[in-house]
């Protein structure tokens, strides 16, 4: 009988936060695990009790997502590997100070390493596109080392590809969502808020998320007072947020943990907003697109061809303006909300599906697990 794939999964895991980043190796893993994979999911929270499927490594977190392992780290890690016998190691970048000496260690090891290259990106030029350059050009070799790349889109593609990552082991994969579980369908947030019309925003409220940007321009398109902003997420910026625009119009949820809650809000939600000026592919955006909310969204990263054609796509360089004329459309065109709403599901479903993703995804690893065994 064939023995079952052994993966080492190193990704980002946590109890109390619920980003993009941590939600795709949650997806992933338990979708892995439901097919059949063996999963050993390798981490940094140390709050959560080592098992037999999940690994906390010793780490010092720096900043929301700048992780150092400490001396010895690279060692521990190659022993652990060994230990557990793993067919592949598959990470999701960016994990930690290791980043660039993993292709080194699996190679040693005689194993495939995947890489899924979270690192957002813009094509035009600003502060944190400048930013999230130099982070491009700091780990294209250690991509190039890797046996193979997932991305979300072909302008990441492009930019990879420039910077000398060979085409061949790029591979185009976007997010997929559980469109069983995201999906339109009963909720009473509209009651529990007293709203008639509900908008909202998932993220984390950080600069270049331009959530300050939202709060104002909703704002100065006089919603009606029935009409609330939900703002979920943590961040450096919730603080000042909640103080300069402290407005009954406008609700601060802080950090939801709970998905079916999340999945309660996108469900009211007339319209989704996503305002950033640098992503990869969101998550949250694709979750909101999968319940059949509005989405508006910056053509940053891939969310613009993501969302192209079946929502409101924004120039990042007429953010103020172009996001102030979608907010008041939105507003007061509730018809309109519906239709883009029933095309953000019909994309998401068609495009974004968890399901097609996973299946992408074991024929990459049955490849990779074929080719190395040739060259044993």
């Amino acid at each position: 009988m064939t023995q079952p794939l052994r993966v080492a999964w190193l990704g980002h895991r946590s109890a109390t936060g619920a980003d993009g980043i941590i939600t795709y190796s949650r997806e992933i893993t338990a979708g892995l695990r439901d097919r059949g994979v063996e999963v050993v999911f390798f981490h940094h929270d140390r709050d959560q009790a080592d098992d037999e499927q999940s690994i906390a490594l010793d780490a010092f977190s720096v900043s929301h997502r700048f992780v150092l392992s400490p001396p010895g780290g690279k060692r521990k890690l190659l022993n652990l590997l060994r230990t557990h016998s793993v067919d592949l190691v598959h990470v999701s970048l960016a994990f930690s100070s290791l980043d660039f000496n993993l292709p080194q260690l699996c190679h040693q090891l005689g194993i495939p390493i995947v890489a899924t290259f979270h690192v957002p990106f813009a094509s035009r030029f600003s502060v944190w596109g400048g930013i999230t350059s130099a982070v491009y050009r700091l780990y294209a070799q250690a991509l190039a080392d890797c046996d193979a790349v997932i991305i979300f889109g072909e302008a990441q593609l492009a930019i990879l590809v420039g910077l000398g990552v060979p085409r061949e082991v790029i591979h185009v994969l976007p997010n997929g969502v559980d469109v069983d579980r995201y999906s339109p369908g009963p909720s009473g947030k509209r009651a529990a808020l007293a709203a008639e019309r509900l908008f909202s925003y998932v993220g984390r409220l950080d600069p270049e998320k331009n959530v300050d940007v939202l709060l104002s321009t909703f704002l100065d398109a006089e919603p009606p007072p029935t009409a609330r902003l939900v703002i979920v997420g943590g961040g450096v910026e919730r603080r000042r947020l909640e103080r300069r625009y402290a407005d009954p119009r406008i609700v601060f949820t802080g950090v939801v943990t709970d998905e079916q809650e999340r999945i309660d809000i996108l469900r009211a939600s007339d319209a989704f907003f996503l305002p950033s000026t640098v992503e990869g592919l969101s998550l949250a955006m694709l979750e909101a697109m999968a319940c059949g909310a509005a989405t508006v969204a910056t053509d940053v990263g891939s969310d613009g061809d993501g969302l192209r054609g079946a929502g409101i796509v924004l120039d990042p360089r007429h953010l103020e303006a172009e996001l102030r004329a979608a907010i008041r459309l939105l507003v007061e065109a509730p018809q309109v909300c519906a239709l883009l709403g029933q095309l953000a599901r019909e994309r998401a479903a068609e495009r974004f599906s968890l399901t097609k993703n996973l299946d992408a995804l074991l024929a990459l690893y049955a490849q990779l697990s074929a080719r190395a065994l040739v060259n044993r």
